[in-house]
């Protein structure tokens, strides 16, 4: 009986030891060859660390076979991330190598991941050139307008925003001077923000559950098809942190605002979540007594949760939901607060509910290898009223991928296949042609980033397009990167684009579609477009390593060949033609940055010459500001204080009328009292009041049926905005 017993004791031994085993690494500079002990290894899956030994060594017992996600980390030394498979054959000495950091270079930033490139490498190692807000810049910028992104994109260097409506505040983003259809948004990877919603697109994300915001400007076809010719905007959204944690921001404003956004996040071994909610009110605000809304009324509530599914160590599955639903009015004071007369009839009514799905599904076949799959459904209902016109329609898409990438010590892979379908069914309101369609667009794509040697990367990628109404394209793209020393880096990029024509355009938006005839199909192509960034990057310490200076320069060019225009035509219509010609910007952009102590001073420059060529006329492109310049500085006491102060200047554009309007400065300022679990912070938004209303009327005709001008400046002027966050965790 005790021999019986014995065995079956050692048995059991034997079965839970089984597949788990010793784990032996030594940490090693990756120049000299030397150990770094109390250097930290971590089995991040497992939620195991240990710091290395006297010799660099560090051992664990029982880890499990299989791939596990390892985070290496020391004073000095880059992160290193990897996965690693450990087996029962894997009883030796392993090795692992750090790179000393590069102090010149910003680390934190270096640190940052690009997802939009899918590439797996960081911002200092991708060949294609990305700009990233993240961090403590996403949460100051979120102090400053916590209800949507436009600030946030509109203060990005070379980003200008475009309103389209002087009462309901609609807009859409300009890169590099080019108009808001060519730029394509996208959220962790799906389309969900164009088409019918694009007016409004900017003004419905809140920014509180966004981890980064990525922006590559120029051509960025090969992952996204067509649309990103400009660039492409990826908003990353936060996943389930380890710990339980819990963001709440309370803002209210001095036009009678108030923004109430809350985001959890959870996370245990097998199952994930995190939930974001939202309400957002606007009250009708006229800083000019005009009688006209410079910020309208406007209810919104967002509820986006979310659930990822851990399966095992190296699979992974997610499943979220995105509802919104807004009511939004502008116009004239009176009508909006109830006193409407014969005098005071004019308004501008948006409605608008957004219900979309996004899953995804994700497995590591080996260390090197991921095949990946998703799928996004979006419904978007959206009625514009005025007083004697109505435009509304409901926006189906569908967005489905898969993709399998590889990632090898020499060269990274990724292949794959997507479908885009898009569907308008505009509803029938007058006897005037519908402008409903139906288009579906199938995708194949091959990109490979190629680490030539440790100084020189280059990124190549393929995609073929066939559209059901404008047949096949093919898009080509190349990317390179050369670290010329451990100070200058250059880039260089460039590639073709296509953009299917679209009634949604920012001209469209501007009459709210009022007689915009239907695409005529048969009569129009694709635009096509070739483009080119080339970049220089230069980073230094200074003054005994007390002082961080770092300068980028930009140089670019983009050609749109026959561009669609928005045409009136003799019997009071438009009319999207297509008349020979071109649309080209060039220009260039300047960023530097510099760090000394706890301030932080930015400096962005950006020349943008824009000119439409049609037929045999030329000229300047409307509503451009060829010269803008942003100024931010920064005090940062870690944990305790930021205040920042801002200046932008935006010089003479031209406007559709003929007429030319001023250029002008903005300013702002911001402070936050910051405490362990909460924070206090105020802005003063424009506070110099710089309005368009001030340089002149907005519209000619009446109050009653106003004909509005271009809206190139400011119409809500100084206003106070101030709350409290908490974070729980």
């Amino acid at each position: 009986m005790k021999t019986t017993s014995l065995l079956i004791a050692v048995l059991l031994c034997h079965i839970s030891s089984f597949g788990q085993y010793a784990f032996r690494g030594k940490i090693l500079d990756k120049t000299s060859g030397q150990p770094l002990p109390g250097a930290t290894f971590s089995f991040t899956d497992l939620k195991r660390s240990m710091a290395a030994n006297d010799t660099g060594v560090v051992e664990f017992s029982g880890i499990p076979s299989g791939l596990h996600n390892i985070r290496i980390s020391y004073t000095g030394y880059e992160i290193l991330f990897i996965r690693a498979n450990v087996t029962g054959e894997q009883d030796s000495l392993q090795l692992f190598l750090l790179s000393a950091r590069n102090e010149s270079e910003d680390n934190e930033l270096n640190q940052v991941i690009i997802t939009a490139t899918r590439s797996g490498l960081d911002l200092a190692s991708t060949p294609t050139r990305a700009e990233v807000v993240n961090g403590e810049e996403l949460q100051e910028k979120a102090n400053m307008k916590p209800g949507d992104i436009r600030m946030l994109l509109a203060e990005t260097t070379g980003i200008q925003t475009q309103q389209t409506s002087a009462t309901s505040a609609n807009a859409s983003i300009r890169i590099q001077g080019l108009d808001g259809k060519y730029t394509q948004i996208i959220r962790d990877g799906f389309p969900l923000y164009s088409g019918f919603s694009g007016g409004l697109g900017l003004l419905q994300i809140a920014p509180l559950d966004l981890k980064q915001v990525e922006v590559i400007k120029g051509s960025s076809s090969t992952l996204y098809g067509g649309g990103a010719i400009a660039g492409l905007v990826n908003l990353v959204s936060k996943t389930p942190s380890e710990k339980p944690q819990l963001n709440v921001l309370l803002n209210a404003t001095s036009a009678l605002g108030f923004d109430g956004s809350a985001f959890y996040s959870w996370r245990s071994e097998n199952i994930g979540t995190t939930i974001f909610a939202a309400y957002n009110h606007g009250n009708a605000y006229d800083p000019a007594n005009i009688d006209l809304t410079a910020i309208p009324k406007y209810d919104r509530v967002t509820l986006n949760p979310k659930v990822w599914l851990y399966l095992g160590k190296n699979t992974t599955i997610n499943v979220g939901v995105n509802a919104m639903s807004e009511n939004r009015i502008g116009g004239d004071l009176h009508y909006i607060k109830g006193d409407a007369s014969s005098d005071h009839s004019y308004f501008e009514q948006n409605k608008t509910g957004r219900i979309s799905t996004q899953a995804g599904f994700d497995t590591w076949l080996n260390y090197q290898s991921k095949l990946s799959v998703k799928n996004s459904l979006s419904y978007y209902d959206r009625k514009m009223q005025l007083p004697d016109y109505i435009f509304s329609g409901k926006q189906f898409s569908t967005f489905s991928e898969a993709n399998y990438a590889y990632n090898g010590v020499k060269a990274e892979w990724i292949a794959g296949l997507n479908f885009y379908s898009d569907h308008f069914a505009e509803d029938k309101q007058i006897s005037f042609p519908l402008r409903s369609y139906s288009q579906n667009t199938f995708g194949i794509f091959l990109q490979n980033t190629w680490r030539v040697t440790e100084k020189l990367s280059l990124e190549s990628g393929l995609r073929g397009d066939y559209h059901t109404d404008y047949g096949f394209f093919v898009l080509p793209r190349l990317a390179g990167l050369w670290k010329i020393n451990p100070y200058l880096s250059t880039r260089i990029s460039g590639g073709l684009g296509y953009k299917p024509p679209t009634i949604f355009t920012e001209d469209a938006e501007r009459i709210q579609f009022r007689n915009v005839l239907p695409i005529d199909v048969n009569n129009t192509k694709a635009e096509r477009s070739y483009g080119a960034n080339i970049d220089l990057n230069y980073t230094v310490r200074l003054v005994n390593d007390k002082v961080g200076f770092s300068v980028n320069q930009l140089f670019f060019y983009t050609r749109i060949k026959d561009p669609i225009i928005l045409t009136s035509l003799d019997n009071g219509y438009l009319q999207y033609l297509q008349p020979q010609g071109d649309l080209h910007t060039k220009g260039l952009e300047t960023n530097a940055r510099i760090i000394t102590g706890n301030f932080k001073l930015f400096i962005g420059y950006t020349f943008a010459d824009v000119n439409q060529h049609t037929n045999d006329l030329f000229r300047q492109y409307p509503l451009v500001s060829k010269h803008r310049l942003n100024n931010v500085l920064m005090y940062e006491l870690e944990d305790k204080w930021k205040i920042g102060l801002e200046a932008y200047y935006f010089s003479r554009q031209q406007l559709n009328d003929g007429t030319t309007g001023r250029s002008y400065w903005t300013t702002g300022f911001m402070a936050e009292k910051i405490w362990e679990k909460f924070s206090l912070f105020i802005n003063f938004e424009n506070f110099t009041d710089t309005r368009q209303t001030r340089f002149g009327s907005i519209y000619t005709g009446s109050i009653t049926n106003p004909e509005f001008k271009d809206i190139y400046a400011p119409l809500d002027g100084f206003v106070i905005n101030g709350g409290i966050k908490l974070n729980f965790d």
